[in-house]
């Protein structure tokens, strides 16, 4: 039974995940604005028009009912493995293509664990540093 003080009805407004504070070396890939952009151009979702270079944080709006992601700077660096990361399926390309097309944004190769029969996937680094994957689509799983 839901408790009567806590609402139960109610949507995510975003996933939160941080960035670094910029190196001096590497300032230009270390906001949040410019990891918002790179995954804008990765899903198709839109930067909330709200925000700027420079700015402490950026939200991608996602499509109802998703929640968005919310990027935002971070004083430390990230010291491990994400704790959570995202898995993307394709569907309109094959896998293999998609992992192309995101490393043309800007994304590198982590681990390739794709196999000579077609199956598996490929983890990727975007240009935070956070690791994310690419598994095959529906029409590569027949």
């Amino acid at each position: 039974m839901p408790h009567p003080e806590i609402p139960t009805t109610a949507s995510a407004r975003a996933t939160t995940l941080g960035t670094r504070d910029p190196a001096p070396r590497d300032r230009r890939l270390r906001r949040p604005v410019p990891a918002g952009r790179f995954l804008e151009r990765g899903t198709g979702w839109p930067v909330s028009g709200a925000y700027a270079p420079g700015d402490p944080e950026v939200l991608v709006e996602a499509p109802a009912p998703l929640p968005g992601l919310l990027f935002i700077r971070m004083p430390e660096p990230k010291a491990s493995k994400n704790r959570i990361h995202f898995d993307r399926m394709p569907t309109d390309r094959t896998r293999d293509e998609e992992v192309e097309r995101v490393i043309g944004l800007g994304a590198t190769l982590h681990e390739d664990h794709r196999t000579p029969d077609g199956r598996g996937w490929a983890t990727l680094l975007d240009p935070e540093g956070n690791e994310f994957c690419v598994e095959r689509g529906p029409a590569e799983r027949g």
